[in-house]
């Protein structure tokens, strides 16, 4: 791919003819004038750069000589180079002596918009690679694992170590400009836009711990995110594997938690997955069964429920249950009785009300 564009040219020329009063032309690698302070010349073959793009040198034309050069015009014209590789030539127009003194400013000018330029393509197309990458992890069905094995040590990323995806719901962003701050502050973590809200970062677990991670990485998107958004963390697991579970996990979560805490900003797995591993039950005659003691309740299930849920939130403590409920302690009681009755299963029994919480848990899905 060729390093002198058309665009780039003619921002050499607009830039260096701010600072210097002569015109500016821009060949490309054949010679051909692609940008100029005089519109006109666009398209010609400029002589002089051919002879500097020969020479590899700096190649002055005065009025003698570019009257045996067809088409010449008196000045100056050096050679551009970028990383080894020549890449065009750039001309001032003028008598030598009077623009010689800007020759090299203009040249480095040029050199300089150019390797920032390439620069900046090599960073572009490197963050499509790594999102190229992490789109495929979570996936999970996209390469094989020998593939993707192969990709992540052309990465130097280590899955041996714990792992976990974090989930960041963007109400409005630049997702590729928040990707690229993100990339400055984390460098660790490999991103992904997931969907057209959604960015999924992958980021590896220094031993911090869990919700200690996800605060972190939680305070520095306050910073370079002012939108509001969602976090949610992951299952931390290791091996490329882990990586589509671990997103499904934050996705799932992610959905229990704005159903459970509306007005939170911040949701983890390990906050949620007893509903999350549940989740996955919400098919199939399994299913049918779990829910089967909450659909018994009938007419009264939506209070019913809410009793319950209640109840299981505040762990069995009736006190607190009725206070949350703004009910008598004695209407609690009732409540479980009733559901007691009508369900065929005793609240006092282990068994019973843990297959009890698994049907509310799902049926509030």
């Amino acid at each position: 791919m060729d390093i002198l564009s058309t665009e780039l040219a003619q921002d050499i020329v607009t830039r260096t003819m701010r600072i210097i009063p002569y015109n500016v032309n821009v060949m490309d690698a054949n010679g051909s004038i692609i940008a100029s302070g005089n519109p006109a010349r666009i398209g010609e073959l400029h002589a002089g750069a051919l002879l500097a793009l020969a020479k590899k040198l700096t190649v002055e034309i005065d009025d003698a000589s570019a009257k045996n050069l067809h088409g010449a015009q008196p000045g100056i014209n050096l050679p551009l180079t970028v990383h080894g590789q020549l890449c065009g030539a750039v001309g001032l127009s003028g008598a030598p002596d009077d623009v010689r003194q800007f020759g090299e400013l203009v040249r480095l000018t040029a050199e300089m918009i150019l390797e920032q330029a390439q620069l900046t393509g090599e960073l572009q197309r490197d963050s499509r690679y790594r999102e190229a990458f992490v789109l495929n992890l979570i996936n999970g069905e996209h390469a094989s694992t020998a593939d993707l094995g192969a990709w992540a040590h052309r990465l130097g990323v280590n899955f041996e170590r714990s792992h976990a995806v974090y989930l960041l719901e963007v109400d409005e962003a630049d997702l590729q400009a928040l990707q690229l701050r993100l990339q400055t502050r984390v460098p660790s973590a490999l991103t992904a836009a997931a969907g057209p809200h959604e960015l999924a970062i992958l980021d590896f677990l220094d031993g911090a711990g869990h919700d200690r991670q996800l605060h972190a990485l939680a305070a520095i998107l306050r910073e370079i995110c002012p939108q509001p958004h969602t976090l949610t963390m992951g299952i931390a697991l290791q091996g490329i594997g882990g990586v589509a579970t671990s997103y499904q996990s934050a996705k799932t979560a992610a959905r229990i938690g704005r159903s459970r805490h509306p007005q939170r900003r911040l949701h983890s797995y390990y906050d949620h997955s007893l509903p999350v591993l549940l989740a996955g039950l919400n098919t199939g005659w399994q299913s049918a069964q779990l829910r089967a003691p909450i659909e018994k309740l009938g007419k009264n299930k939506d209070m019913l429920q809410r009793t319950l849920e209640a109840w299981f939130a505040h762990d069995g403590h009736p006190a607190a249950t009725a206070e949350a409920l703004h009910i008598h302690r004695n209407t609690l009681d009732y409540r479980l009785r009733r559901i007691g009755d009508i369900t065929g299963l005793d609240l006092a029994r282990l068994e019973d009300r843990f297959l009890l919480y698994i049907s509310v848990l799902l049926s509030s899905q």
